[in-house]
């Protein structure tokens, strides 16, 4: 190994990570322009064409500057497989399940998804971890493992249309028609609600002081849940306000009680015992 066969493998190296950042770009952008691909496939394109790029420049880099051959390197990448699998198997969890991100595409990028109590949108797939944007505006970095191995809820997934739940309670004098009416008119006209399928109401239960129900109402827009249920939550108020429904609350009952005092029950069991005794000592009197 000399400087200048050094120098030369690190032209190549630079040049082989800038051509790949280069062709996945470009690749990226062609396949954007066809309407009828998704978006999602030019990503993956992309991303597989940056690596193996980036791989056959490394691999050339190493064979230009230490005169590395093929033989050699499979030697190297026995031995740090070996070193991964004992000491950096977590990160080889992440590589290889973003491999599988990108060729199964469970998830995929502009996707809506739910990860644990976080929801957001996914904005890149990269190497190791996945970045998601909430509504805040805050980047939630995910190991790809994660997404792979763990529960994970797809809003966009399949069917674009999304079922949203809505729970509500009522007192438990209320007319059970008058709610079911006003439910489903509360449901009418909303931004990006369907009216097929139609909104639907289930009496879910009798509760201890409610009546139990959930408004079903479905929507093209998953991503946009949260206002979806602010605005019929809005319209279930005023309704239920105009129409006399109402909202119970859970009620508790206290008892005070003086320390000193002493309750009805303890005064009869007192009185009862004091009439006992002294109907056995007339008893013993009538005896003598």
């Amino acid at each position: 190994m000399s400087a200048a066969t050094l120098v030369q493998g690190l032209v190549v190296l630079v040049l082989a990570l800038v051509l790949s950042g280069w062709v996945s770009g470009l690749l990226e952008r062609r396949i954007a322009k066809r309407a009828q691909i998704d978006p999602g496939i030019g990503y993956t394109i992309g991303r597989l064409t940056k690596y193996l790029l980036t791989a056959l420049g490394i691999i050339i880099f190493l064979q230009v500057a230490f005169s590395i051959d093929l033989t050699s390197l499979a030697v190297v990448f026995t031995a740090l497989s070996v070193g991964i699998g004992f000491g950096l198997q977590y990160i080889a969890a992440d590589i290889a399940s973003g491999f599988i991100l990108l060729f199964e595409r469970p998830v995929r990028v502009g996707d809506r998804i739910t990860v644990d109590n976080d929801e957001g949108d996914v904005q890149s797939i990269n190497l190791r971890t996945t970045t998601v944007i909430t509504n805040d505006r805050i980047a939630i970095i995910v190991p790809n493992s994660k997404l792979v191995s763990q529960r994970v809820i797809n809003w966009s997934y399949g069917d674009p249309r999304a079922r949203i739940p809505i729970p509500i309670s009522v007192s438990v004098d209320s007319d059970i028609k008058l709610v079911t009416d006003t439910l489903l008119l509360a449901a009418q006209d909303v931004e990006r609600v369907l009216t097929d399928p139609p909104p639907k109401v289930q009496f879910l239960s009798f509760g201890g002081y409610s009546r139990d129900f959930r408004l079903l109402v479905w929507t093209r827009h998953p991503s946009r849940h949260p206002q979806i249920r602010s605005d019929i939550n809005y319209r279930i108020e005023k309704l239920f306000r105009e129409r006399g429904i109402e909202i119970p609350y859970p009620t508790q009952e206290f008892l005070l009680k003086s320390p000193g005092a002493k309750s009805a029950r303890d005064l009869l069991s007192n009185e009862t015992v004091h009439d006992s005794s002294a109907s056995d000592n007339r008893e013993q009197g009538r005896d003598r």
